[in-house]
């Protein structure tokens, strides 16, 4: 994807994406569901482990589900909004983290390592320069960061393209590597502020019941957030009464929050299963399901996030995080853990006998 090319061949791009990504065929469902019921063990004793199968079964076409490889993106972004104050930490942490990622030290390396998923770090918008070259680090920063979301929109559309399609080009290159399973993963100073404010936007939630502590702030901060996101709606008032999703998520998100979104718009194309993380990522799946409904079929929401606003939003958009560990530290922390369940569905499905390959008597028998 050339900077040189016109926001308008941009939009086809999107629209062609969007135009490919189908709901999966749930004719399939009832073969998946008998060959669960078959397995030695009562119906439904693993629970959501054999949801987690037929999800898998159904997105890969209705062959036995395979897992691996896997792979984490974790992508970097920078917010202009971070000048208002709603972090405790500076936006020069963000760089730092890239950094401590490339050398290994982070929770999501550790994680990762342990899920046995491969670790990409992505520079989508983070503030500063280029990075030295690294194999696991993918530089195509969009913009040094965005604007500052309180007073303006955070992207122009065109930033706003070009980040989403960057995502989509992320599960491109992980399809042509063999990569069934992907995660989403963040880092950047003040991202739940426009994580906020896009929840407010998409879902008609309010700022004061959607805004958390995020990196630890105290009730004073958070009144202070939840009116700068307050702000940033009127701010960008005509974006959000459009309900065009690519103008809000233009107006109020990030780059790296747009970039996740279409890691998930493209792995629901390439018919990849994406484990999505905690509180900034589920804004991108949230921009992403708004841009297309059909990408529900192919997430997972990893785990629930103990920034408050999170149960909000999962039960608005009627979903069930697949674990409650108390995470709030992003990363893709959270969807490395879901990926080892992942991977446990696929086993349990292939690898387990049935009633009469083990020769056991099954129920009413």
């Amino acid at each position: 994807m050339s900077h040189t090319t016109s926001p308008e061949t941009l939009s086809c791009e999107l629209e062609a994406v969007l135009a490919a990504i189908h709901p999966v065929d749930r004719a399939q469902a009832p073969r998946g569901q008998a060959h669960l019921d078959n397995l030695t063990k009562p119906r439904g004793s693993l629970g959501r482990l054999e949801d987690l199968a037929l999800q898998l079964f159904l997105i890969q076409g209705g062959q036995p589900p395979c897992a691996d490889p896997m792979r984490i993106y974790t992508v970097a972004g920078d917010h202009g909004v971070n000048e208002e104050g709603v972090s405790l930490f500076p936006q020069e942490v963000t760089r730092q983290m890239v950094l401590n990622f490339l050398r290994g030290g982070a929770g999501i390396n550790v994680l990762a390592a342990t899920a046995g998923a491969q670790l990409y770090v992505v520079d989508a918008g983070s503030c500063g320069g280029g990075y030295d070259d690294h194999p696991a680090l993918i530089q195509a920063k969009i913009a040094p960061g965005t604007a500052n979301l309180a007073k303006g929109p955070a992207m122009t559309r065109e930033q706003c393209l070009r980040a989403l399609l960057l995502g989509v080009s992320l599960a491109d290159s992980a399809l042509a590597d063999g990569v069934r399973v992907l995660g989403t993963g963040d880092m950047g100073i003040s991202n739940t502020t426009p994580s906020t404010a896009l929840y407010c936007a998409f879902l008609g939630l309010d700022p004061v019941a959607v805004t958390g502590p995020g990196t630890g702030l105290d009730a004073e901060g958070m009144a202070r957030k939840a009116a700068v996101i307050r702000r940033g709606l009127a701010a960008n008032r005509q974006a959000v009464e459009s309900g065009e999703p690519l103008a809000v998520l233009a107006a109020l998100g990030g780059l790296e929050i747009a970039t996740l979104a279409g890691l998930i718009l493209g792995g629901a194309r390439n018919r990849q299963m994406v484990c999505v993380d905690g509180f900034i990522s589920t804004a991108a799946y949230v921009a992403a399901w708004k841009l297309c409904p059909a990408v529900a079929d192919y997430c997972v929401i990893s785990h629930a996030s103990a920034e408050p606003g999170h149960g909000a939003v999962v039960k608005a958009l009627g979903l069930w995080p697949l674990l409650d560990l108390g995470f709030r530290l992003g990363e893709g922390t959270g969807a490395a853990c879901a990926m080892y369940l992942v991977r446990s569905a696929a086993d349990m499905y292939t690898r387990m006998a049935t009633f009469a390959d083990a020769g056991v008597a099954g129920a009413g028998e």
